[in-house]
């Protein structure tokens, strides 16, 4: 019989990514409901006391995954590795972030399985019957896709970041660890990591960024995205970009916003000079609260925000950023 309640976490540096905790706040609450067990599931070479900290946020226990393989992600050796767990122990639910690795590891591991998989929820309950039931967009956001699942077997999810808090339960709270030789062989890893490459900055990754100020045709030239950083400075935020922005080679493709770059769910969005297309909004439209600048009156995106300024933004900008300034400095 199927049993617990399952999350993958991802961590790096021996830190957990934030998402991680987000899912286990919220799991917390459906293991509660379905009186099982709250799991955590680390893969890693030897993994270190960081992962007490899960603990604090629901965990109940701990599967520390550990095998030299493991040391750096790869598809294959975490599709495996976690594969084999979860036939042993067969766990009722499973999480995944709606990350890089989680949408390229969710899909393999419920292959697997044979396991249905619901990506990208915004949204997760219980049925009558104690099914995992899922909110997510589809369609670039067009149409919002109420999923269930028909059967017992692992029913797995993968949540877009920034969508639930993460709650501190009790710090004194902690979780069982259990350690876990993994029993996968090179022969099992197919493909090879012949290098990474790291990029320099310390700006918080855009899907974890609580404010994001993203500039899009509008901004006219790379040289004038430091209006942006100027303001993301004072924010604590960090500077994103439409894909026309980065198609024009004014920013990296690791700043961009939209379906196909990537999802955000961020509490404040400060779009300039973006219009505000359908393929944009698919991977924005979540953000709790959306302030569009621009200077067309009839641009989408001022149809979509919480907050519009018709203006231009080279106007605008300077002055948003030296208000924020002052509330700053007067605390």
């Amino acid at each position: 019989m199927a049993k617990g309640i399952w999350v993958f976490v991802e961590h790096k540096n021996e830190k957990i990514r934030k998402v991680t905790l987000e899912m286990l706040s919220e799991a917390r609450k459906l293991a509660d409901q379905k009186g099982e067990e709250l799991c955590a599931v680390a893969l890693g070479n030897s993994i270190g006391s960081f992962i007490e900290v899960l603990g604090q946020y629901g965990a109940d226990k701990i599967y520390a995954l550990e095998n030299e393989l493991l040391g750096q992600y790869t598809t294959d050796g975490y599709t495996k590795a976690i594969g084999d767990l979860v036939k042993e122990q067969q766990p009722s639910i499973m999480l995944f972030g709606a990350t890089v690795i989680g949408k390229d590891l969710s899909p393999r591991v419920a292959t697997r399985l044979g396991a249905g998989l619901a990506t990208d929820c915004v949204k997760i309950g219980l049925d009558g019957n104690g099914r995992l039931t899922a909110t997510r967009p589809m369609y670039a956001g067009k149409v919002i896709a109420e999923v269930a699942f028909s059967d017992d077997t692992p029913q797995m999810a993968s949540i877009r970041p920034n969508i639930f808090p993460a709650t501190v339960l009790s710090e004194a709270r902690k979780a069982e660890v259990v350690r876990i030789k993994s029993n996968i062989s090179a022969a099992d890893i197919k493909t090879t990591i012949v290098e990474t490459i790291k990029i320099a900055g310390e700006k918080v990754d855009l899907t974890e960024a609580e404010i994001i100020v993203s500039g899009g045709r509008g901004m006219k030239g790379p040289e004038n995205f430091k209006f942006l950083e100027e303001l993301a400075d004072v924010l604590g935020a960090t500077v994103g970009a439409s894909r026309a922005a980065v198609d024009s080679g004014w920013r990296a493709q690791i700043d961009q916003v939209g379906q196909t770059g990537k999802v955000v769910s961020p509490n404040l969005y400060i779009a300039c000079g973006i219009s505000g297309a359908i393929q944009h909004f698919a991977g924005m439209g979540t953000s709790k609260v959306i302030v569009a600048i621009n200077k067309d009156p009839e641009a989408v995106i001022l149809s979509k925000c919480d907050y519009g300024i018709v203006d231009d933004l080279f106007k605008v900008l300077p002055i948003l950023t030296q208000e924020c300034k002052k509330l700053r400095s007067e605390g």
